[in-house]
């Protein structure tokens, strides 16, 4: 009888633990319906309603974390802290420009994106750029940052499971971000350290150690040079 008790027992842990396996809805969970697009205004320099399955415009780097899933764009990361994944587009001769996007995050705090990014192998091409970063429950804020540096930050809040527009401007060396509609943030970049370069989707897991995250709608649309008395401001929707 105990050289049989072991694979009995064996046998009935793995069973118990293939019934009682927790899982994970929200990261199998299907986000809500993104918003239908509205229709940009100036000239488009490049958009993705990722209707169709390839990334082909894009370029990762990481293996198996970007997808399209029924129309929308999908991050997922591993269970594990301060991961983070990018997703790159763009011309690195683009300088002025705008670039709007809807994002859903289904589990974890960060998502958002970078603009001015340069990638390559020229001094200074290293991937990074003036950052975006929406963050949610635990959070509820709207950071900028150069790198790993602060440049600025506002309170925003945006729960997990409902989608947000994101609109940010880089004219000159200024900076606008808005959320839903709402001017969020305007900075100077007093380091005048980025001039040209596309975009990069951002998923990152954070202190939390956990990210899933959907985007839709990426339209980039050129913009005049910052005029010497501009009182104008444009918003997103």
């Amino acid at each position: 009888m105990g050289n049989l008790r072991k694979p009995m027992l064996g046998a009935a842990a793995a069973l118990l633990l293939c019934a009682g396996a927790p899982s994970d809805p929200e990261r199998t969970t299907a986000p809500p319906p993104p918003p239908r697009p509205s229709k940009p205004t100036g000239e488009v320099l490049f958009s993705d309603d990722f209707s169709k399955a390839e990334l082909g415009a894009w370029a990762a780097d990481r293996v198996g974390v970007w997808s399209v899933r029924r129309g929308v764009l999908r991050a997922d990361l591993p269970n594990q802290r301060q991961l983070h994944s990018f997703l790159y587009t763009g011309d690195p001769a683009w300088t002025d420009y705008a670039v709007d996007l809807d994002v859903c995050a289904m589990r974890g705090v960060d998502k958002g994106l970078a603009v001015r990014v340069m990638r390559g192998g020229a001094p200074g091409d290293d991937g990074s750029g003036i950052g975006v970063d929406l963050r949610g429950p635990g959070y509820q804020d709207l950071l900028m940052h150069r790198r790993e540096w602060p440049m600025a930050k506002v309170r925003a809040i945006n729960a997990n499971g409902t989608w947000n527009h994101l609109r940010v401007e880089a004219r000159e060396h200024r900076y606008r971000v808005w959320l839903n509609g709402t001017l969020m943030l305007d900075k100077m970049d007093s380091k005048r350290s980025r001039r040209r370069g596309g975009i990069a989707l951002a998923a990152y897991t954070g202190g939390v150690g956990e990210c899933t995250v959907y985007f839709d709608n990426v339209v980039v649309t050129a913009l005049a040079p910052l005029g010497a008395f501009e009182t104008r401001s444009e918003g997103g929707r």
